[in-house]
């Protein structure tokens, strides 16, 4: 399930940017242009499709907090309003979904902080015109049955959870099952932690891993469902070696705990384990179980990966990057222009410059459309 394009408006510095999007999205740009507002805004898609919309928001502060602060058009409701949409190639199915959240009115149920879900819809499209599957409007939520009659669900939302992810898990509704089970395997990895308790320096019980979870607490029994289970760490082998100077992945076979180290050319005898490895090296791990895992998520966002890490790792980076593009989406957010050259050289493509119109966040040379002109990529 390809993301096909993404719309949000007045998230923080998106005043309004929908945009076409490829196998692999690169967006560049300096500090304070809004990057990681574009990556947020995927995620907040996420945390609707999951149920968690309302704590996203709460933690960040609440909807007084993330709401578009710049001039407004008279008489124009303050909503966060996200869009994305999602191609089903094998079966030529389209996904449109939308959500519009704002702030609780002055006498309602719900609290302060959390947003109040206003609107949210579901359509799909065969060829044929659009046909809507869900819609939600307040409290009351509307779904095609079987037979394919707009029903009033019997359920309805508490204004601050998304229908979504109500309708999604009961196995009744196909389409919104479908859509929710899609984004829902998506992953995004903001950084991770390399303090001496992090979770990636640490052993993990030995149950096998196929995808690395966002905190990078599985990272052991990634890498060792890559040695015993699919008996190929090839490719990671390939990245080590390129990134830390020919040193070689040790992977003891896992009895209650899995665990691994690094052994480096220096030191043919000794196995250093993930707790001596500096921040970088163990940074750049996390980041090679993320993108090379056994199973490969339909979409892996990475924002601003080449934090702590050495300027020869970015080369070993960007081909981690193309190879997880053949069987992944990859939207990556990054300031560093070494890495954009070097992921735009393997993969094709042109990177998107994240830049600040009027106060809005906006990609240089973007039409209204969502398209980038071909003289700009």
């Amino acid at each position: 399930m390809l993301l096909r394009s993404m719309l949000a408006e007045n998230y923080r510095s998106l005043r309004s940017i929908r945009m076409d999007l490829g196998q692999v999205n690169l967006f560049v740009g300096e500090n304070g242009t809004g990057k990681s507002n574009l990556y947020r805004s995927l995620q907040l898609v996420q945390a609707a499709a999951k149920g968690t919309l309302a704590q996203e928001i709460a933690a960040e502060g609440g909807m007084a907090s993330v709401l578009w602060t710049g001039r407004r058009r008279p008489n124009e409701p303050v909503r966060i309003r996200l869009e994305a949409e999602l191609l089903d190639e094998e079966r030529a199915i389209t996904f449109r979904y939308r959500i519009e959240a704002g702030l609780r009115p002055p006498v309602a149920a719900g609290f302060a902080f959390e947003p109040q879900v206003k609107t949210e819809e579901l359509a799909v499209e065969t060829g044929r015109r659009p046909v809507t599957m869900m819609r939600r409007a307040g409290p009351s939520i509307m779904v095609r049955d079987e037979s394919g009659r707009m029903e009033e669900h019997p359920e309805q939302a508490l204004t601050s959870e998304t229908a979504l992810a109500l309708l999604g898990d009961g196995g009744h509704y196909p389409e919104v099952g479908t859509f929710r089970r899609a984004v829902a395997q998506w992953r995004f990895f903001h950084g991770f932690r390399t303090d001496r308790d992090s979770p990636l320096r640490q052993p993990c019980l030995a149950v096998t891993a196929p995808m690395l979870n966002e905190d990078g607490g599985n990272l052991a029994a990634v890498i060792a469902t890559l040695a015993h289970i699919r008996e190929d760490t090839t490719e990671l082998g390939r990245a080590i070696a390129d990134a830390f100077e020919g040193a070689k992945l040790s992977v003891p076979e896992p009895g209650e705990f899995a665990t691994f180290g690094l052994v480096f050319p220096q030191f043919p005898q000794r196995v250093f384990q993930p707790r001596e490895l500096s921040d970088g090296q163990i940074r750049f791990l996390a980041l090679a179980a993320a993108l090379l895992s056994y199973r490969s998520p339909p979409l892996v966002a990475l924002n601003e990966p080449e934090a702590s890490l050495h300027p020869s790792m970015l080369t070993p980076l960007a081909a981690m990057i193309a190879h997880a593009a053949r069987s992944s989406q990859v939207w990556l957010v990054t300031h560093s222009d070494a890495l954009a050259r070097e992921v735009e050289r393997r993969c094709g493509v042109r990177a998107k410059r994240v830049i600040r119109n009027d106060g809005a966040t906006w990609i240089d040379g973007m039409r209204l459309t969502g398209e980038i002109g071909e003289e700009e990529g």
